[in-house]
């Protein structure tokens, strides 16, 4: 009778976490991220707004070439310029990772998804897998569309570039990456605060409306904190013609990429000691 007792709770406690592998956790997390109606809206509105303003600032920008210094139509970055209406993407995708964290703390869905898998970081890193690869996908997609759609405005004034120009795919592609990076910079602030509309008002802030008003600071200091912080650090990987004031593209996306890290090693140090 005591060797019966003794074995049940083995082979019990062995069951119970095999269930919670991170390959059954990324196919839960895979199916709770698509049953929820916001996150094809919020995919949608991404594509359509990218692609659209970045053909309005393609429109509107060849149209008035005449007004261009010399200086200016020279150093003049067709493929980046086209890239415009990434500013609104980067936070549909960045609204998008607060969601993927945020949604289940504030519904209290958290807590019997912590019930069936204990380990906190396994859940973590299965959400932040799904979440990685829809940000790629729809980000390289969404960034050809909008090469293709925004280059024959271009073209029509003999400055159009072609992908094996050089630095062009590696811009396009780059521009996926950006998308991917400014999701993840998301979904990093949604699991630090673990409040919607505190992450998401704190992702609008160091996206959008931070990052330009850096170049207002007077001294070199302020160039220096303008050039790598986040938006614009990570914006460089679209550019093609090198500039001497902002960093170079890959060191540019490291550079964002390390604004995302650092945050999500600390929202998972904090999702280990928290209480849900």
């Amino acid at each position: 009778m005591s060797t019966t007792t003794a074995v049940l709770p083995a082979t019990t406690r062995r069951f119970d976490h095999a269930g919670a592998s991170l390959t059954n956790v990324v196919r839960s997390e895979w199916t709770k991220l698509w049953s929820v109606r916001s996150t094809r809206w919020t995919l949608l509105i991404l594509i359509v707004a990218t692609v659209g303003v970045s053909v309005l600032a393609s429109w509107g920008t060849t149209a008035n070439l005449a007004r261009l210094s010399a200086h200016d139509r020279a150093t003049l970055d067709p493929t980046y310029e086209s890239m415009a209406g990434l500013a609104l993407g980067q936070l549909a995708i960045a609204v998008l990772g607060v969601l993927v964290v945020t949604t289940e703390f504030s519904t209290g869905g958290i807590k019997p998804t912590l019930t069936a898998v204990p380990n906190r970081v396994r859940v973590l890193a299965a959400k932040g897998i799904v979440f990685a690869v829809v940000a790629i996908v729809i980000g390289i997609m969404t960034a050809f569309a909008v090469f293709y759609a925004a280059m024959p405005f271009w073209a029509h004034h003999n400055l159009g570039a072609h992908l094996g120009d050089p630095g062009v795919l590696r811009a396009v592609i780059g521009a996926g990456l950006y998308m991917l990076a400014s999701g993840m910079f998301g979904f990093a602030l949604g699991t630090v605060i673990r409040h919607t509309a505190g992450a998401i008002t704190a992702a609008v802030a160091l996206l959008l409306v931070v990052p330009p008003l850096l170049n207002l600071l007077p001294g070199t200091w302020g160039k220096d904190i303008f050039k790598i912080f986040t938006s614009n650090a990570g914006a460089m990987i679209t550019s093609t013609i090198p500039a001497d004031d902002r960093l170079s593209p890959w060191a540019g996306y490291m550079t964002m990429t390390i604004w995302w890290a650092v945050p999500l090693i600390i929202g998972a140090y904090l999702l280990k000691r928290r209480d849900t």
